[in-house]
C-alpha cells in the first residue's frame, strides 16, 4: 500500500469514528429547530430519548469497536441496533435521516457474509432516507408511497453506481499497489545484478591483468631468447674467434661483428624494457597517447598517417587504455613491416558501452585466408593483438585483401577509471 493508500484510508477511518457523533449532532440541531411542529409533547420528547440512546451507543462502540477490528457479530449488533435507532428517530422527524445515513459507510466493515449483506445493510438505510426525502412517515396518501417508492429506487441505483465506482478503484488501487511492489522487486534484484555485474567486472580486470603479466612474460622471455641471448651467442663465438686467430686483420673484423652486434642486442634491450610499459599513457590519456604515437610513427615511416576521434571522450581504465594503445602499436608496426602503405588512417571511437580502435591503410593486403603470422613473419602478429583484446572481454577482427589494403578493428567493454 502506498502512503497515499495510507492517508486516504486514514481519512475513512476518521469518518467512520466520528461521522455519526457529527450527523447525530446536525440531526438534533435541526429537529430541535422543528420541535414546535410536533403536534404533542410526547412526540416532541421521544427524540431526545433516542438521541440519548444514539449517543450512549457510539460512546460505547467507540471503545469497543477498537479492540474489533473487520466484520464481527459485535460490529453486526452494533450496526443493527444504530439502523433501527436511526429508522425510529427518521419516522418521528425526517430530519433524522442525516443519522441513518452512516449506514452507507461502514457496511462493509461490520457486517459478516460477505457481499449480499453489505448490499442489505445500505438497503435498509436507504428506507429510512427515502422516507424522508418523500415528507416523513408515516405515508398519508398514494402518492406519497409512490414517490417513496421511486426515490428508494433511485437511491438504491446510485448506491449501486458508487458502489461499483468504490469497487473499481479500490481494485485499480490494489493493482497499482502491486506494480508498484513488482517494481520496487525488480529495481532491488537490478541493483543486485548491477552489483554482481561490477564485481565480475572487477574480477575479470583483475584477472585480464595477472593473465597480462603472465603473457607478456612469456612474450619477453621469447623475445630475449630470439635477440638478447641470441646476440650474446653471437659475440661470444666471435671473441672466440678472435682469441684463436693469429691474423690481426681477421681478429680486428671479427671484432667489429662482435661491437656490432652488441650494440644491436643492447637496442633490443632497451626496446624490451620500453614495451613493458605504455610510457605513453604516464601523463596522457589514451587520444593524446594515440594522436601522438600515430604522428611518430608517420614520422619515422614517411607515411602521411591521420587520427580521428569520435565520441565523448571518457577517463578509461588504465587496462583498457594500455590495451588499445598496444594493439594500434602493433597495427602501425605491422603495416610498416609488410603492408607498403601510403596511407595509415587510426580512428578511436567512444559509443555507448564500448570503445573501438580502427586501423586502416591502403597498402597491399593479403589473403585472411592465410594470415601473415601463420607464416612467422608478423613478429607479435595479430594473434597476440586478438589475444590482448580477448583478455580484457573484446574481440579483434582484420578485414583485408590483396591489392586493397587491411583494416584492423579492436572492440572493448567501456570500462572507466576508478577515480
Amino acid at each position: 500500500m502506498t502512503a497515499a493508500d495510507t492517508d486516504i484510508e486514514r481519512r475513512w477511518e476518521l469518518l467512520r469514528r466520528w461521522g455519526p457523533y457529527g450527523l447525530l449532532a446536525i440531526a438534533t440541531l435541526l429537529s430541535m429547530a422543528t420541535a414546535e411542529l410536533m403536534p404533542s409533547t410526547a412526540e416532541r420528547n421521544a427524540p431526545a430519548v433516542l438521541v440519548l440512546a444514539a449517543l450512549a451507543l457510539q460512546l460505547w462502540w467507540g471503545r469497543a469497536g477498537r479492540t474489533r477490528p473487520g466484520p464481527t457479530p459485535a460490529g453486526a449488533a452494533y450496526y443493527t441496533v444504530r439502523w433501527a435507532i436511526g429508522f425510529a428517530l427518521t419516522w418521528l422527524n425526517p430530519f433524522f435521516a442525516f443519522y441513518a445515513v452512516t449506514g452507507y459507510f461502514d457496511a462493509d466493515k461490520l457486517l459478516p457474509g460477505g457481499k449480499r449483506w453489505w448490499r442489505i445493510g445500505p438497503f435498509a438505510c436507504s428506507v429510512a432516507v427515502a422516507g424522508s426525502q418523500a415528507g416523513g412517515m408515516p405515508f398519508r396518501s398514494g402518492a406519497q408511497w409512490a414517490v417513496f417508492a421511486g426515490l428508494l429506487v433511485a437511491n438504491n441505483v446510485l448506491l449501486t453506481v458508487v458502489s461499483n465506482l468504490s469497487a473499481q478503484e479500490e481494485e485499480r488501487s490494489r493493482a497499482r499497489a502491486a506494480t508498484i511492489a513488482e517494481l520496487e522487486r525488480t529495481n532491488a534484484a537490478l541493483e543486485q545484478a548491477l552489483d554482481e555485474n561490477a564485481a565480475l567486472h572487477a574480477q575479470l580486470l583483475v584477472q585480464a591483468r595477472e593473465a597480462g603479466i603472465a603473457d607478456e612474460r612469456r612474450r619477453l622471455a621469447a623475445e630475449i631468447h630470439d635477440t638478447i641471448a641470441q646476440g650474446l651467442t653471437g659475440i661470444i663465438a666471435q671473441l672466440q674467434v678472435v682469441a684463436n686467430t693469429p691474423d690481426p686483420a681477421a681478429a680486428h673484423e671479427h671484432v667489429n661483428c662482435a661491437a656490432d652486434l652488441a650494440r644491436h642486442s643492447l637496442g633490443e634491450a632497451r626496446r624490451s624494457v620500453r614495451n613493458l610499459a605504455p610510457v605513453a599513457l604516464a601523463h596522457d590519456g589514451l587520444p593524446q597517447a594515440l594522436r601522438k604515437s600515430v604522428a611518430q610513427w608517420a614520422e619515422q615511416n614517411g607515411v602521411r598517417a591521420e587520427f580521428t576521434l569520435t565520441g565523448t571522450v571518457e577517463h578509461l581504465h588504465g587496462e583498457v587504455s594500455a590495451t588499445l594503445l598496444r594493439i594500434t602499436q602493433e597495427a602501425l608496426a605491422n603495416a610498416s613491416k609488410h603492408a607498403s602503405a601510403s596511407r595509415v588512417g587510426v580512428t578511436l571511437s567512444f559509443m555507448d558501452g564500448e570503445v573501438t580502435v580502427d586501423v586502416r591503410d591502403d597498402g597491399r593486403g593479403f589473403d585472411s585466408l592465410t594470415l601473415p603470422e601463420r607464416t612467422g613473419t608478423a613478429g607479435f602478429g595479430l594473434d597476440g593483438m586478438r589475444a590482448r583484446a580477448e583478455r580484457i572481454a573484446g574481440s579483434l577482427t582484420v578485414e583485408s585483401e590483396p591489392g586493397y589494403g587491411t583494416a584492423v578493428s579492436a572492440r572493448v567493454p567501456l570500462v572507466r577509471h576508478d577515480r
